[in-house]
């Protein structure tokens, strides 16, 4: 892949979340207005010195007008960008390049979405097909398609494999019963995960991320710049992004056991940031676990496992909070819930807290106290047809 990559060229200095909920009190102005103020005050500055902002929402608004009304902005350029459920972390990139080409001093990356209100209960089957025919698998069902087909093809029986999916599913809520931020808040066992209302497949209800309404920004400044904000940046190391072209949905041999477009994205990802090993140099990652499948096999397209392993690995406690590399030690989308345009950015807010030590003493992890750089990653779309984003920062310059 050719992708040169900004690697410490820009630094967050400032970051802020609400809380992810069914906020019937709050709309999609509140949202932003509370995410922004957060990260003003945590940069300490003022809306006038950010010189531009990149807007992610999928579904809660058009046009830079969304959040320049909120936020009374005058005379800015405010850019609303959408990619599926990496909507978020698109926002990010937008707002990063644009800073490390020197164009603007300090931009903001923020994303919101306000969906609750609507009923909304689900990812639904959107886009619709313009040739004719109709899409007729939910997300759901279409992710629910890989727990078989890895079983098949590493010799996995099936019980092994539903209770490694069953303990992704209590680890990530383990996690956000620590965390005040999220949605859910309860610990649910192994036990209760297998006990649910069937979905779709063999996935049930705790085998699948909730939706929530929710904001969460960034800013973002010359990586030079840094220390006149704070004394505790982070630096961006890699940012990569790549949008597959469907052909796993038309190729016979596509199996459902990897997702290709990640696979690349964290290939471009690792180079761009120096990157050799991750699961030892990583001191945590935040993944997209919209479904249980999902974060399993992201462990091997993200290189954290060997392929055929990280069912082991689940069922070892190796991604634990307090295993030898944390996945989703904010609870993750299973916990937070998906507002589509904020979740990438609320999990960089997770490496924000935790690489600079601020997470609650009961769920920050040890791995920081050796290792500096933490891994956020999104996908969006269905299995043969998706896109991926992979981001990398760390504490240290070099």
């Amino acid at each position: 892949m050719a992708s040169h990559g900004i690697k410490d060229q820009v630094a967050i200095v400032g970051m802020g979340c609400t809380p992810f909920a069914e906020a019937f009190g709050k709309s999609t102005d509140d949202l932003l207005i509370d995410a922004a103020q957060e990260a003003f005050s945590s940069a300490g500055v003022g809306k006038d010195t950010v010189d531009a902002y990149w807007l992610g929402t999928a579904q809660s608004g058009m046009s830079g007008i969304t959040l320049a009304k909120p936020l009374q902005l005058h005379g800015k350029p405010v850019t609303r960008v959408e990619n599926f459920c990496a909507t978020g972390s698109e926002a990010l990139r937008q707002a990063s390049y644009a800073v490390a080409s020197g164009a603007y001093d300090v931009a903001m990356a923020i994303g919101v979405e306000k969906v609750k209100d609507s009923g909304y209960q689900g990812l639904n089957a959107f886009p619709i097909p313009n040739d004719g025919t109709a899409r007729t698998l939910t997300a759901a069902a279409m992710f629910s398609m890989v727990a078989p087909a890895y079983a098949k093809r590493f010799g996995v029986d099936e019980a092994s494999l539903r209770e490694a999916l069953a303990r992704i599913a209590s680890k990530n809520h383990y996690n956000g019963a620590r965390n005040p931020r999220a949605q859910f808040r309860r610990e649910v066992s192994s036990e209760q995960v297998c006990a649910a209302p069937p979905v779709a497949g063999v996935l049930g209800v705790f085998d699948c991320a909730g939706v929530a309404d929710g904001a969460a920004a960034a800013i973002v400044v010359r990586a030079e710049d840094a220390h006149r904000y704070t004394d505790r940046p982070l630096y961006v190391k890699a940012l990569s992004f790549v949008a597959g072209n469907g052909s796993g949905l038309l190729d016979p041999d596509y199996d459902y056991t990897t997702f290709p477009e990640v696979v690349a994205c964290a290939r471009d990802a690792y180079e761009q940031a120096g990157v050799t090993d991750p699961r030892h140099q990583l001191a945590m990652a935040e993944v997209h676990d919209c479904f249980t499948p999902t974060e399993l096999v992201l462990m091997e397209d993200l290189g954290f496992a060997e392929r055929g392993t990280a069912w082991k690995e689940v069922l070892a406690g190796t991604f634990d909070l307090h295993g030898e590399l944390p996945v989703n030690p904010d609870g993750g989308l299973k916990s937070f819930g998906h507002p589509v345009g904020a979740s990438g950015l609320r999990m960089m807010f997770e490496a924000w807290l935790q690489l600079r030590g601020e997470a609650p003493a009961e769920r920050q992890i040890e791995t920081v106290t050796e290792r500096h750089l933490a891994l956020t990653h999104n996908l969006g779309g269905y299995p043969g047809e998706m896109v991926s984003f992979v981001g990398i920062v760390g504490t240290q310059r070099g």
